[in-house]
């Protein structure tokens, strides 16, 4: 479905990034381990990288300002989805939620005030995603709110690579000279066009599936394993 695109540079060199950051900061903190572990090469073929699928609900869209509630990811490997990996974790916060908020994930103030600590959930999630691929749906929201939580946690960010379906929906748009509005990009509507069935939405670990799900849509096996990582990296 999208050989057509394959070969796109990359300039993205996660690697070296993670070798100088590794050099950088102390042993005794915590993203030391997970930037001990070595990130897939750019040209491993693409059937052969283990992927994490991801999700993140929040507060809102500003990484500064709103605050991550909940983390939910699934492990993907050799084309299949892992479900006895599922990890999803409630984050502790302190700010009352907006009802408006609430009605969008369902998450409510008695969830989070029993939750885990930030530094709690995201030690565990980063040592889960160490060494892997971050499969996401519209990359910005993962994007920023790793990095806010890792430089109010461990002091740096690290560079982490990731594959997002909604622009892989949209260069795949363009192959075909489809015209589309915002809204045929979203997981909803994606998963309508693969004939997918509708799940619970803006629930973390169910949209991290169903992400998930949508990927092994857009590339079949046997594309995978003619595919390196590097052509599908944002």
């Amino acid at each position: 479905m999208f050989l057509d695109w394959l070969f796109t540079p990359v300039s993205h060199q996660y690697e070296a990034r993670r070798v100088e950051l590794l050099n950088k900061i102390d042993k005794n903190n915590n993203l030391y381990a997970f930037l001990s572990v070595p990130m897939p090469a750019l040209n491993s073929e693409l059937s052969s990288v283990e992927i994490v699928s991801v999700d993140f609900e929040t507060t809102g869209l500003d990484a500064v300002k709103d605050k991550l509630l909940s983390i939910g990811c699934v492990n993907m490997a050799q084309g299949q989805i892992q479900l006895g990996s599922c990890f999803h974790e409630i984050i502790a916060i302190e700010q009352p939620l907006s009802a408006d908020n609430v009605a969008i994930h369902t998450i409510t103030d008695n969830e989070t005030q029993n939750g885990k600590s930030l530094k709690q959930v995201f030690d565990a999630f980063l040592m889960k995603i160490a060494g892997k691929v971050l499969l996401v749906h519209f990359n910005q929201i993962e994007r920023e709110f790793i990095k806010q939580a890792c430089i109010e946690l461990y002091g740096v960010a690290p560079v982490i690579p990731m594959i997002d379906t909604l622009c892989l929906a949209k260069k795949e748009f363009a192959r075909q000279d489809f015209p589309f509005d915002p809204q045929d990009l979203t997981l909803e509507n994606l998963r309508k066009r693969a004939q997918l069935p509708f799940y619970q939405q803006h629930h973390a670990l169910s949209d991290a599936i169903a992400t998930a799900e949508l990927y092994l849509t857009m590339i079949k096996p046997k594309c995978a394993a003619n595919m390196q990582l590097k052509d599908v990296l944002i």
